[in-house]
């Protein structure tokens, strides 16, 4: 399968329903709130309604599910229409979505690409490396594996992204805690170890965020003087 071999379009009325409803709310004569909000002012909700689908995935029903991503959905257009009437942006959902599909399809070799007659056994591990590969291509001002990590993320996923990283530079990781006779073999006891250590944390007036968050940073520095070395 070739890039000219990519399914066609199908038609998306509800979806333009969608962005045609967003236009008339920020057009003149619509809501007032909506006109007035920038990319800024939208990050508070943007925050919250990630973490609102994030609990309809895990606890939330299909209805849920449906209407958490939506909310989600609604923030994109928004900031897209926002940045079409920004002097200096001038950017619409269609230009988003079409820089989406050719990151897709180029970070996609073995279904799109050259690669595509030569790939059928790849597991999924062969297309980590190679999306990792790819992405040095295309960002090569990013001279370190941090460059690009969001320091915003919840500390328990941001250390996780970050051992991930590490490991791809053959740092040894930390060692393993183990606070239950059977080990940490299964989310629910990983949980209730992680529970445990926020509960541990608490009697002693301790925070566990603020401290996860300055072994972060240690890992961080750890991690540049390894690619320095």
């Amino acid at each position: 399968m070739t890039q000219q071999e990519v399914a066609a379009p199908q038609p998306h009325p509800e979806l333009e329903q969608l962005i045609a409803v967003l236009e008339q709310l920020r057009a003149p004569g619509g809501c007032a709130w909506d006109a007035e909000q920038t990319h800024e002012s939208l990050v508070r909700y943007l925050v919250e309604e990630t973490y609102e689908l994030i609990d309809a995935i895990e606890t939330g029903s299909r209805e849920e599910l449906i209407e958490e991503l939506g909310d989600v959905l609604y923030q994109v257009i928004f900031h897209s229409d926002i940045a079409a009437h920004t002097p200096g942006e001038e950017f619409t959902l269609e230009d988003v979505a079409a820089h989406m599909t050719a990151k897709m399809i180029g970070r996609h070799p073995h279904v799109y690409g050259e690669l595509a007659a030569h790939t059928t056994d790849d597991t999924a591990a062969d297309v980590n490396v190679r999306w990792d590969e790819i992405k040095k291509l295309e960002k090569p001002a990013r001279t370190s594996v941090l460059d690009g990590v969001p320091q915003g993320m919840p500390a328990l996923a941001l250390a996780d992204k970050l051992l991930g990283k590490a490991e791809k530079l053959g740092m040894p990781a930390p060692a393993a805690v183990v606070l239950e006779p059977q080990g940490a073999d299964t989310e629910e006891i990983l949980g209730d170890q992680l529970l445990a250590i926020v509960a541990s944390a608490r009697a002693k007036g301790l925070d566990p965020e603020r401290a996860l968050r300055a072994a972060i940073r240690t890992l961080q520095d750890d991690m540049r003087a390894a690619e320095n070395r």
